[in-house]
C-alpha cells in the first residue's frame, strides 16, 4: 500500500512538472501575471560591399553593437562583387529574414535588389551607397542612410584654404595659384565624383586658384595611394602643393610615398587632407602627417540602418519618434559630417 502511494505522489510530481515545461514560451512574473517569451527576435539580412574596407568596417560594427538586445543581424561580406551581393540577398529571402539592409557593390545595380525585395514584401535599407532616384522610387519600403557627398568634398576644400591663408609658404612657386593632385575613389560612386567636385570648387569658392597636375582612382584603398601617389611625386615632384585623397585610407597611402621622398621631417611638409576620420587617420593627425580629415560618422550611419531596418522588420513606418533620425522625403536619412584636425581630434573618436 505504501508502495502504491508513492508511486501516485512521484507520478502526481511529474504531471506538474509536464504542465510547468508545456508552457515553455511564458514567465510569472511578482504579480502573478503570465508574459510570453517565446517570441522570437526579428533577422535582419545585412550585406556589406567588401568587409575589408576602413571605414565599413566601422558601419558594420556599429549595426553589430546596435543589434545587441534587439535583433539579430546577419551580417555577410559580398566580396566587391554584384554577382555575389545578389545571391546573398536570395539567401536572405529563402531564410524569410524581416528586413534587408544592404551596402551595394554597385549603386545602379539596385534595381535588382529592390525587385527582389519587394516580391518577396521585405522591406530594404540601402546604405552608404546611394541607389539612382527612379530606385528609391520603385517601392514604398525602400530607405537610404548615409551622408550628404557634396559637403565632405566642401569640407577638404576648407582644409586645405584654411591652411594656405595660415601658412602662405605653403605656395612654393609664389604664383598665387594651388598646385594639387587628387586620389579617387571609385569611378562613378556618388562620394568619389562628388567629393572631388566640390573640394576643389570650395578652394576656388574662396578666391584662390587651382592647377590640377595629377588625378588618378586608387580604388579608396591604401596600397594602390601609396602607388598613384608615387608615380605623382615621379612625374611632378616638388610641383606638388597639396594632396586630396577622397577617403582617408588612400590620403595614408600617399603620406607613406611622401615619407619616402623626405617628407614629414626637417620642416619639409605636405598638405594631406582625406574623408572618414578613421582611427589610423586620427593617429596620422596626431603625427602631424595628415593635415585634415572630415568625420564620416559611421556609428550613426551604422546604428540609423539598423535603426530603420529594425522598425521595417516590426511592419512599422520609420519616423524621427520610432528611430531617432529624421526622415528627409521620406526615404532619407542623412548623417553630418564634420570637419576634424590635430585640435579637434577627440570629437571623431
Amino acid at each position: 500500500m505504501k508502495k502504491k502511494m508513492v508511486s501516485l505522489v512521484v507520478a502526481a510530481a511529474m504531471m506538474t512538472a509536464v504542465g510547468c515545461s508545456s508552457t515553455g514560451g511564458t514567465k510569472t512574473d511578482a504579480g502573478g501575471a503570465k508574459t510570453d517569451t517565446s517570441a522570437k527576435k526579428p533577422v535582419v539580412g545585412v550585406a556589406i560591399y567588401k568587409f575589408d574596407d576602413t571605414f565599413m568596417t566601422g558601419v558594420r560594427n556599429a549595426i553589430s553593437q546596435a543589434a545587441e538586445g534587439k535583433a539579430q543581424a546577419d551580417i555577410v561580406d559580398s566580396q566587391n562583387s554584384q554577382p555575389t551581393q545578389n545571391d546573398k540577398v536570395d539567401l536572405f529571402i529563402t531564410k524569410k529574414v524581416n528586413a534587408l539592409a544592404i551596402n551595394p557593390v554597385d549603386r545602379t545595380a539596385a534595381s535588382v535588389i529592390v525587385d527582389k525585395a519587394k516580391a518577396a514584401n521585405i522591406p530594404v535599407v540601402f546604405f552608404n551607397r546611394e541607389p539612382l532616384a527612379d530606385d528609391m522610387k520603385k517601392w514604398d519600403k525602400v530607405y537610404y542612410v548615409g551622408a550628404k557627398a557634396e559637403q565632405s568634398g566642401t569640407m577638404e576644400g576648407q582644409l586645405i584654404v584654411d591652411y594656405f591663408k595660415a601658412h602662405p609658404e605653403a605656395d612654393k612657386n609664389k604664383d598665387g595659384v594651388l598646385q594639387y593632385v587628387m586620389l579617387k575613389g571609385e569611378p562613378g560612386h556618388q562620394d568619389a565624383e562628388l567629393r572631388t567636385k566640390f573640394s576643389i570648387k570650395a578652394v576656388e569658392d574662396s578666391g584662390m586658384k587651382v592647377e590640377k597636375l595629377a588625378e588618378d582612382t586608387a580604388m579608396w584603398d591604401r596600397v594602390k595611394g601609396q602607388e598613384k601617389m608615387a608615380a605623382f611625386l615621379a612625374s611632378h615632384g616638388d610641383k606638388i602643393e597639396a594632396v586630396f585623397a577622397n577617403n582617408d585610407d588612400m590620403a595614408l597611402g600617399a603620406i607613406e610615398a611622401l615619407k619616402a621622398k623626405g617628407y614629414f621631417k626637417d620642416g619639409k611638409f605636405m598638405p594631406v587632407v582625406g574623408v572618414d576620420a578613421t582611427a589610423p587617420a586620427l593617429k596620422a593627425l596626431e603625427d602631424g602627417t595628415l593635415l585634415g580629415t572630415v568625420l564620416n560618422d559611421a556609428k550613426n550611419q551604422g546604428k540609423a540602418t539598423f535603426n530603420l531596418a529594425n522598425v521595417l522588420a516590426s511592419g512599422q513606418t520609420p519616423n524621427k519618434d520610432n528611430t531617432g533620425y529624421e526622415i528627409t522625403d521620406g526615404k532619407y536619412v542623412w548623417v553630418p559630417y564634420k570637419k576634424i584636425t590635430k585640435d579637434n581630434m577627440n570629437d571623431a573618436k
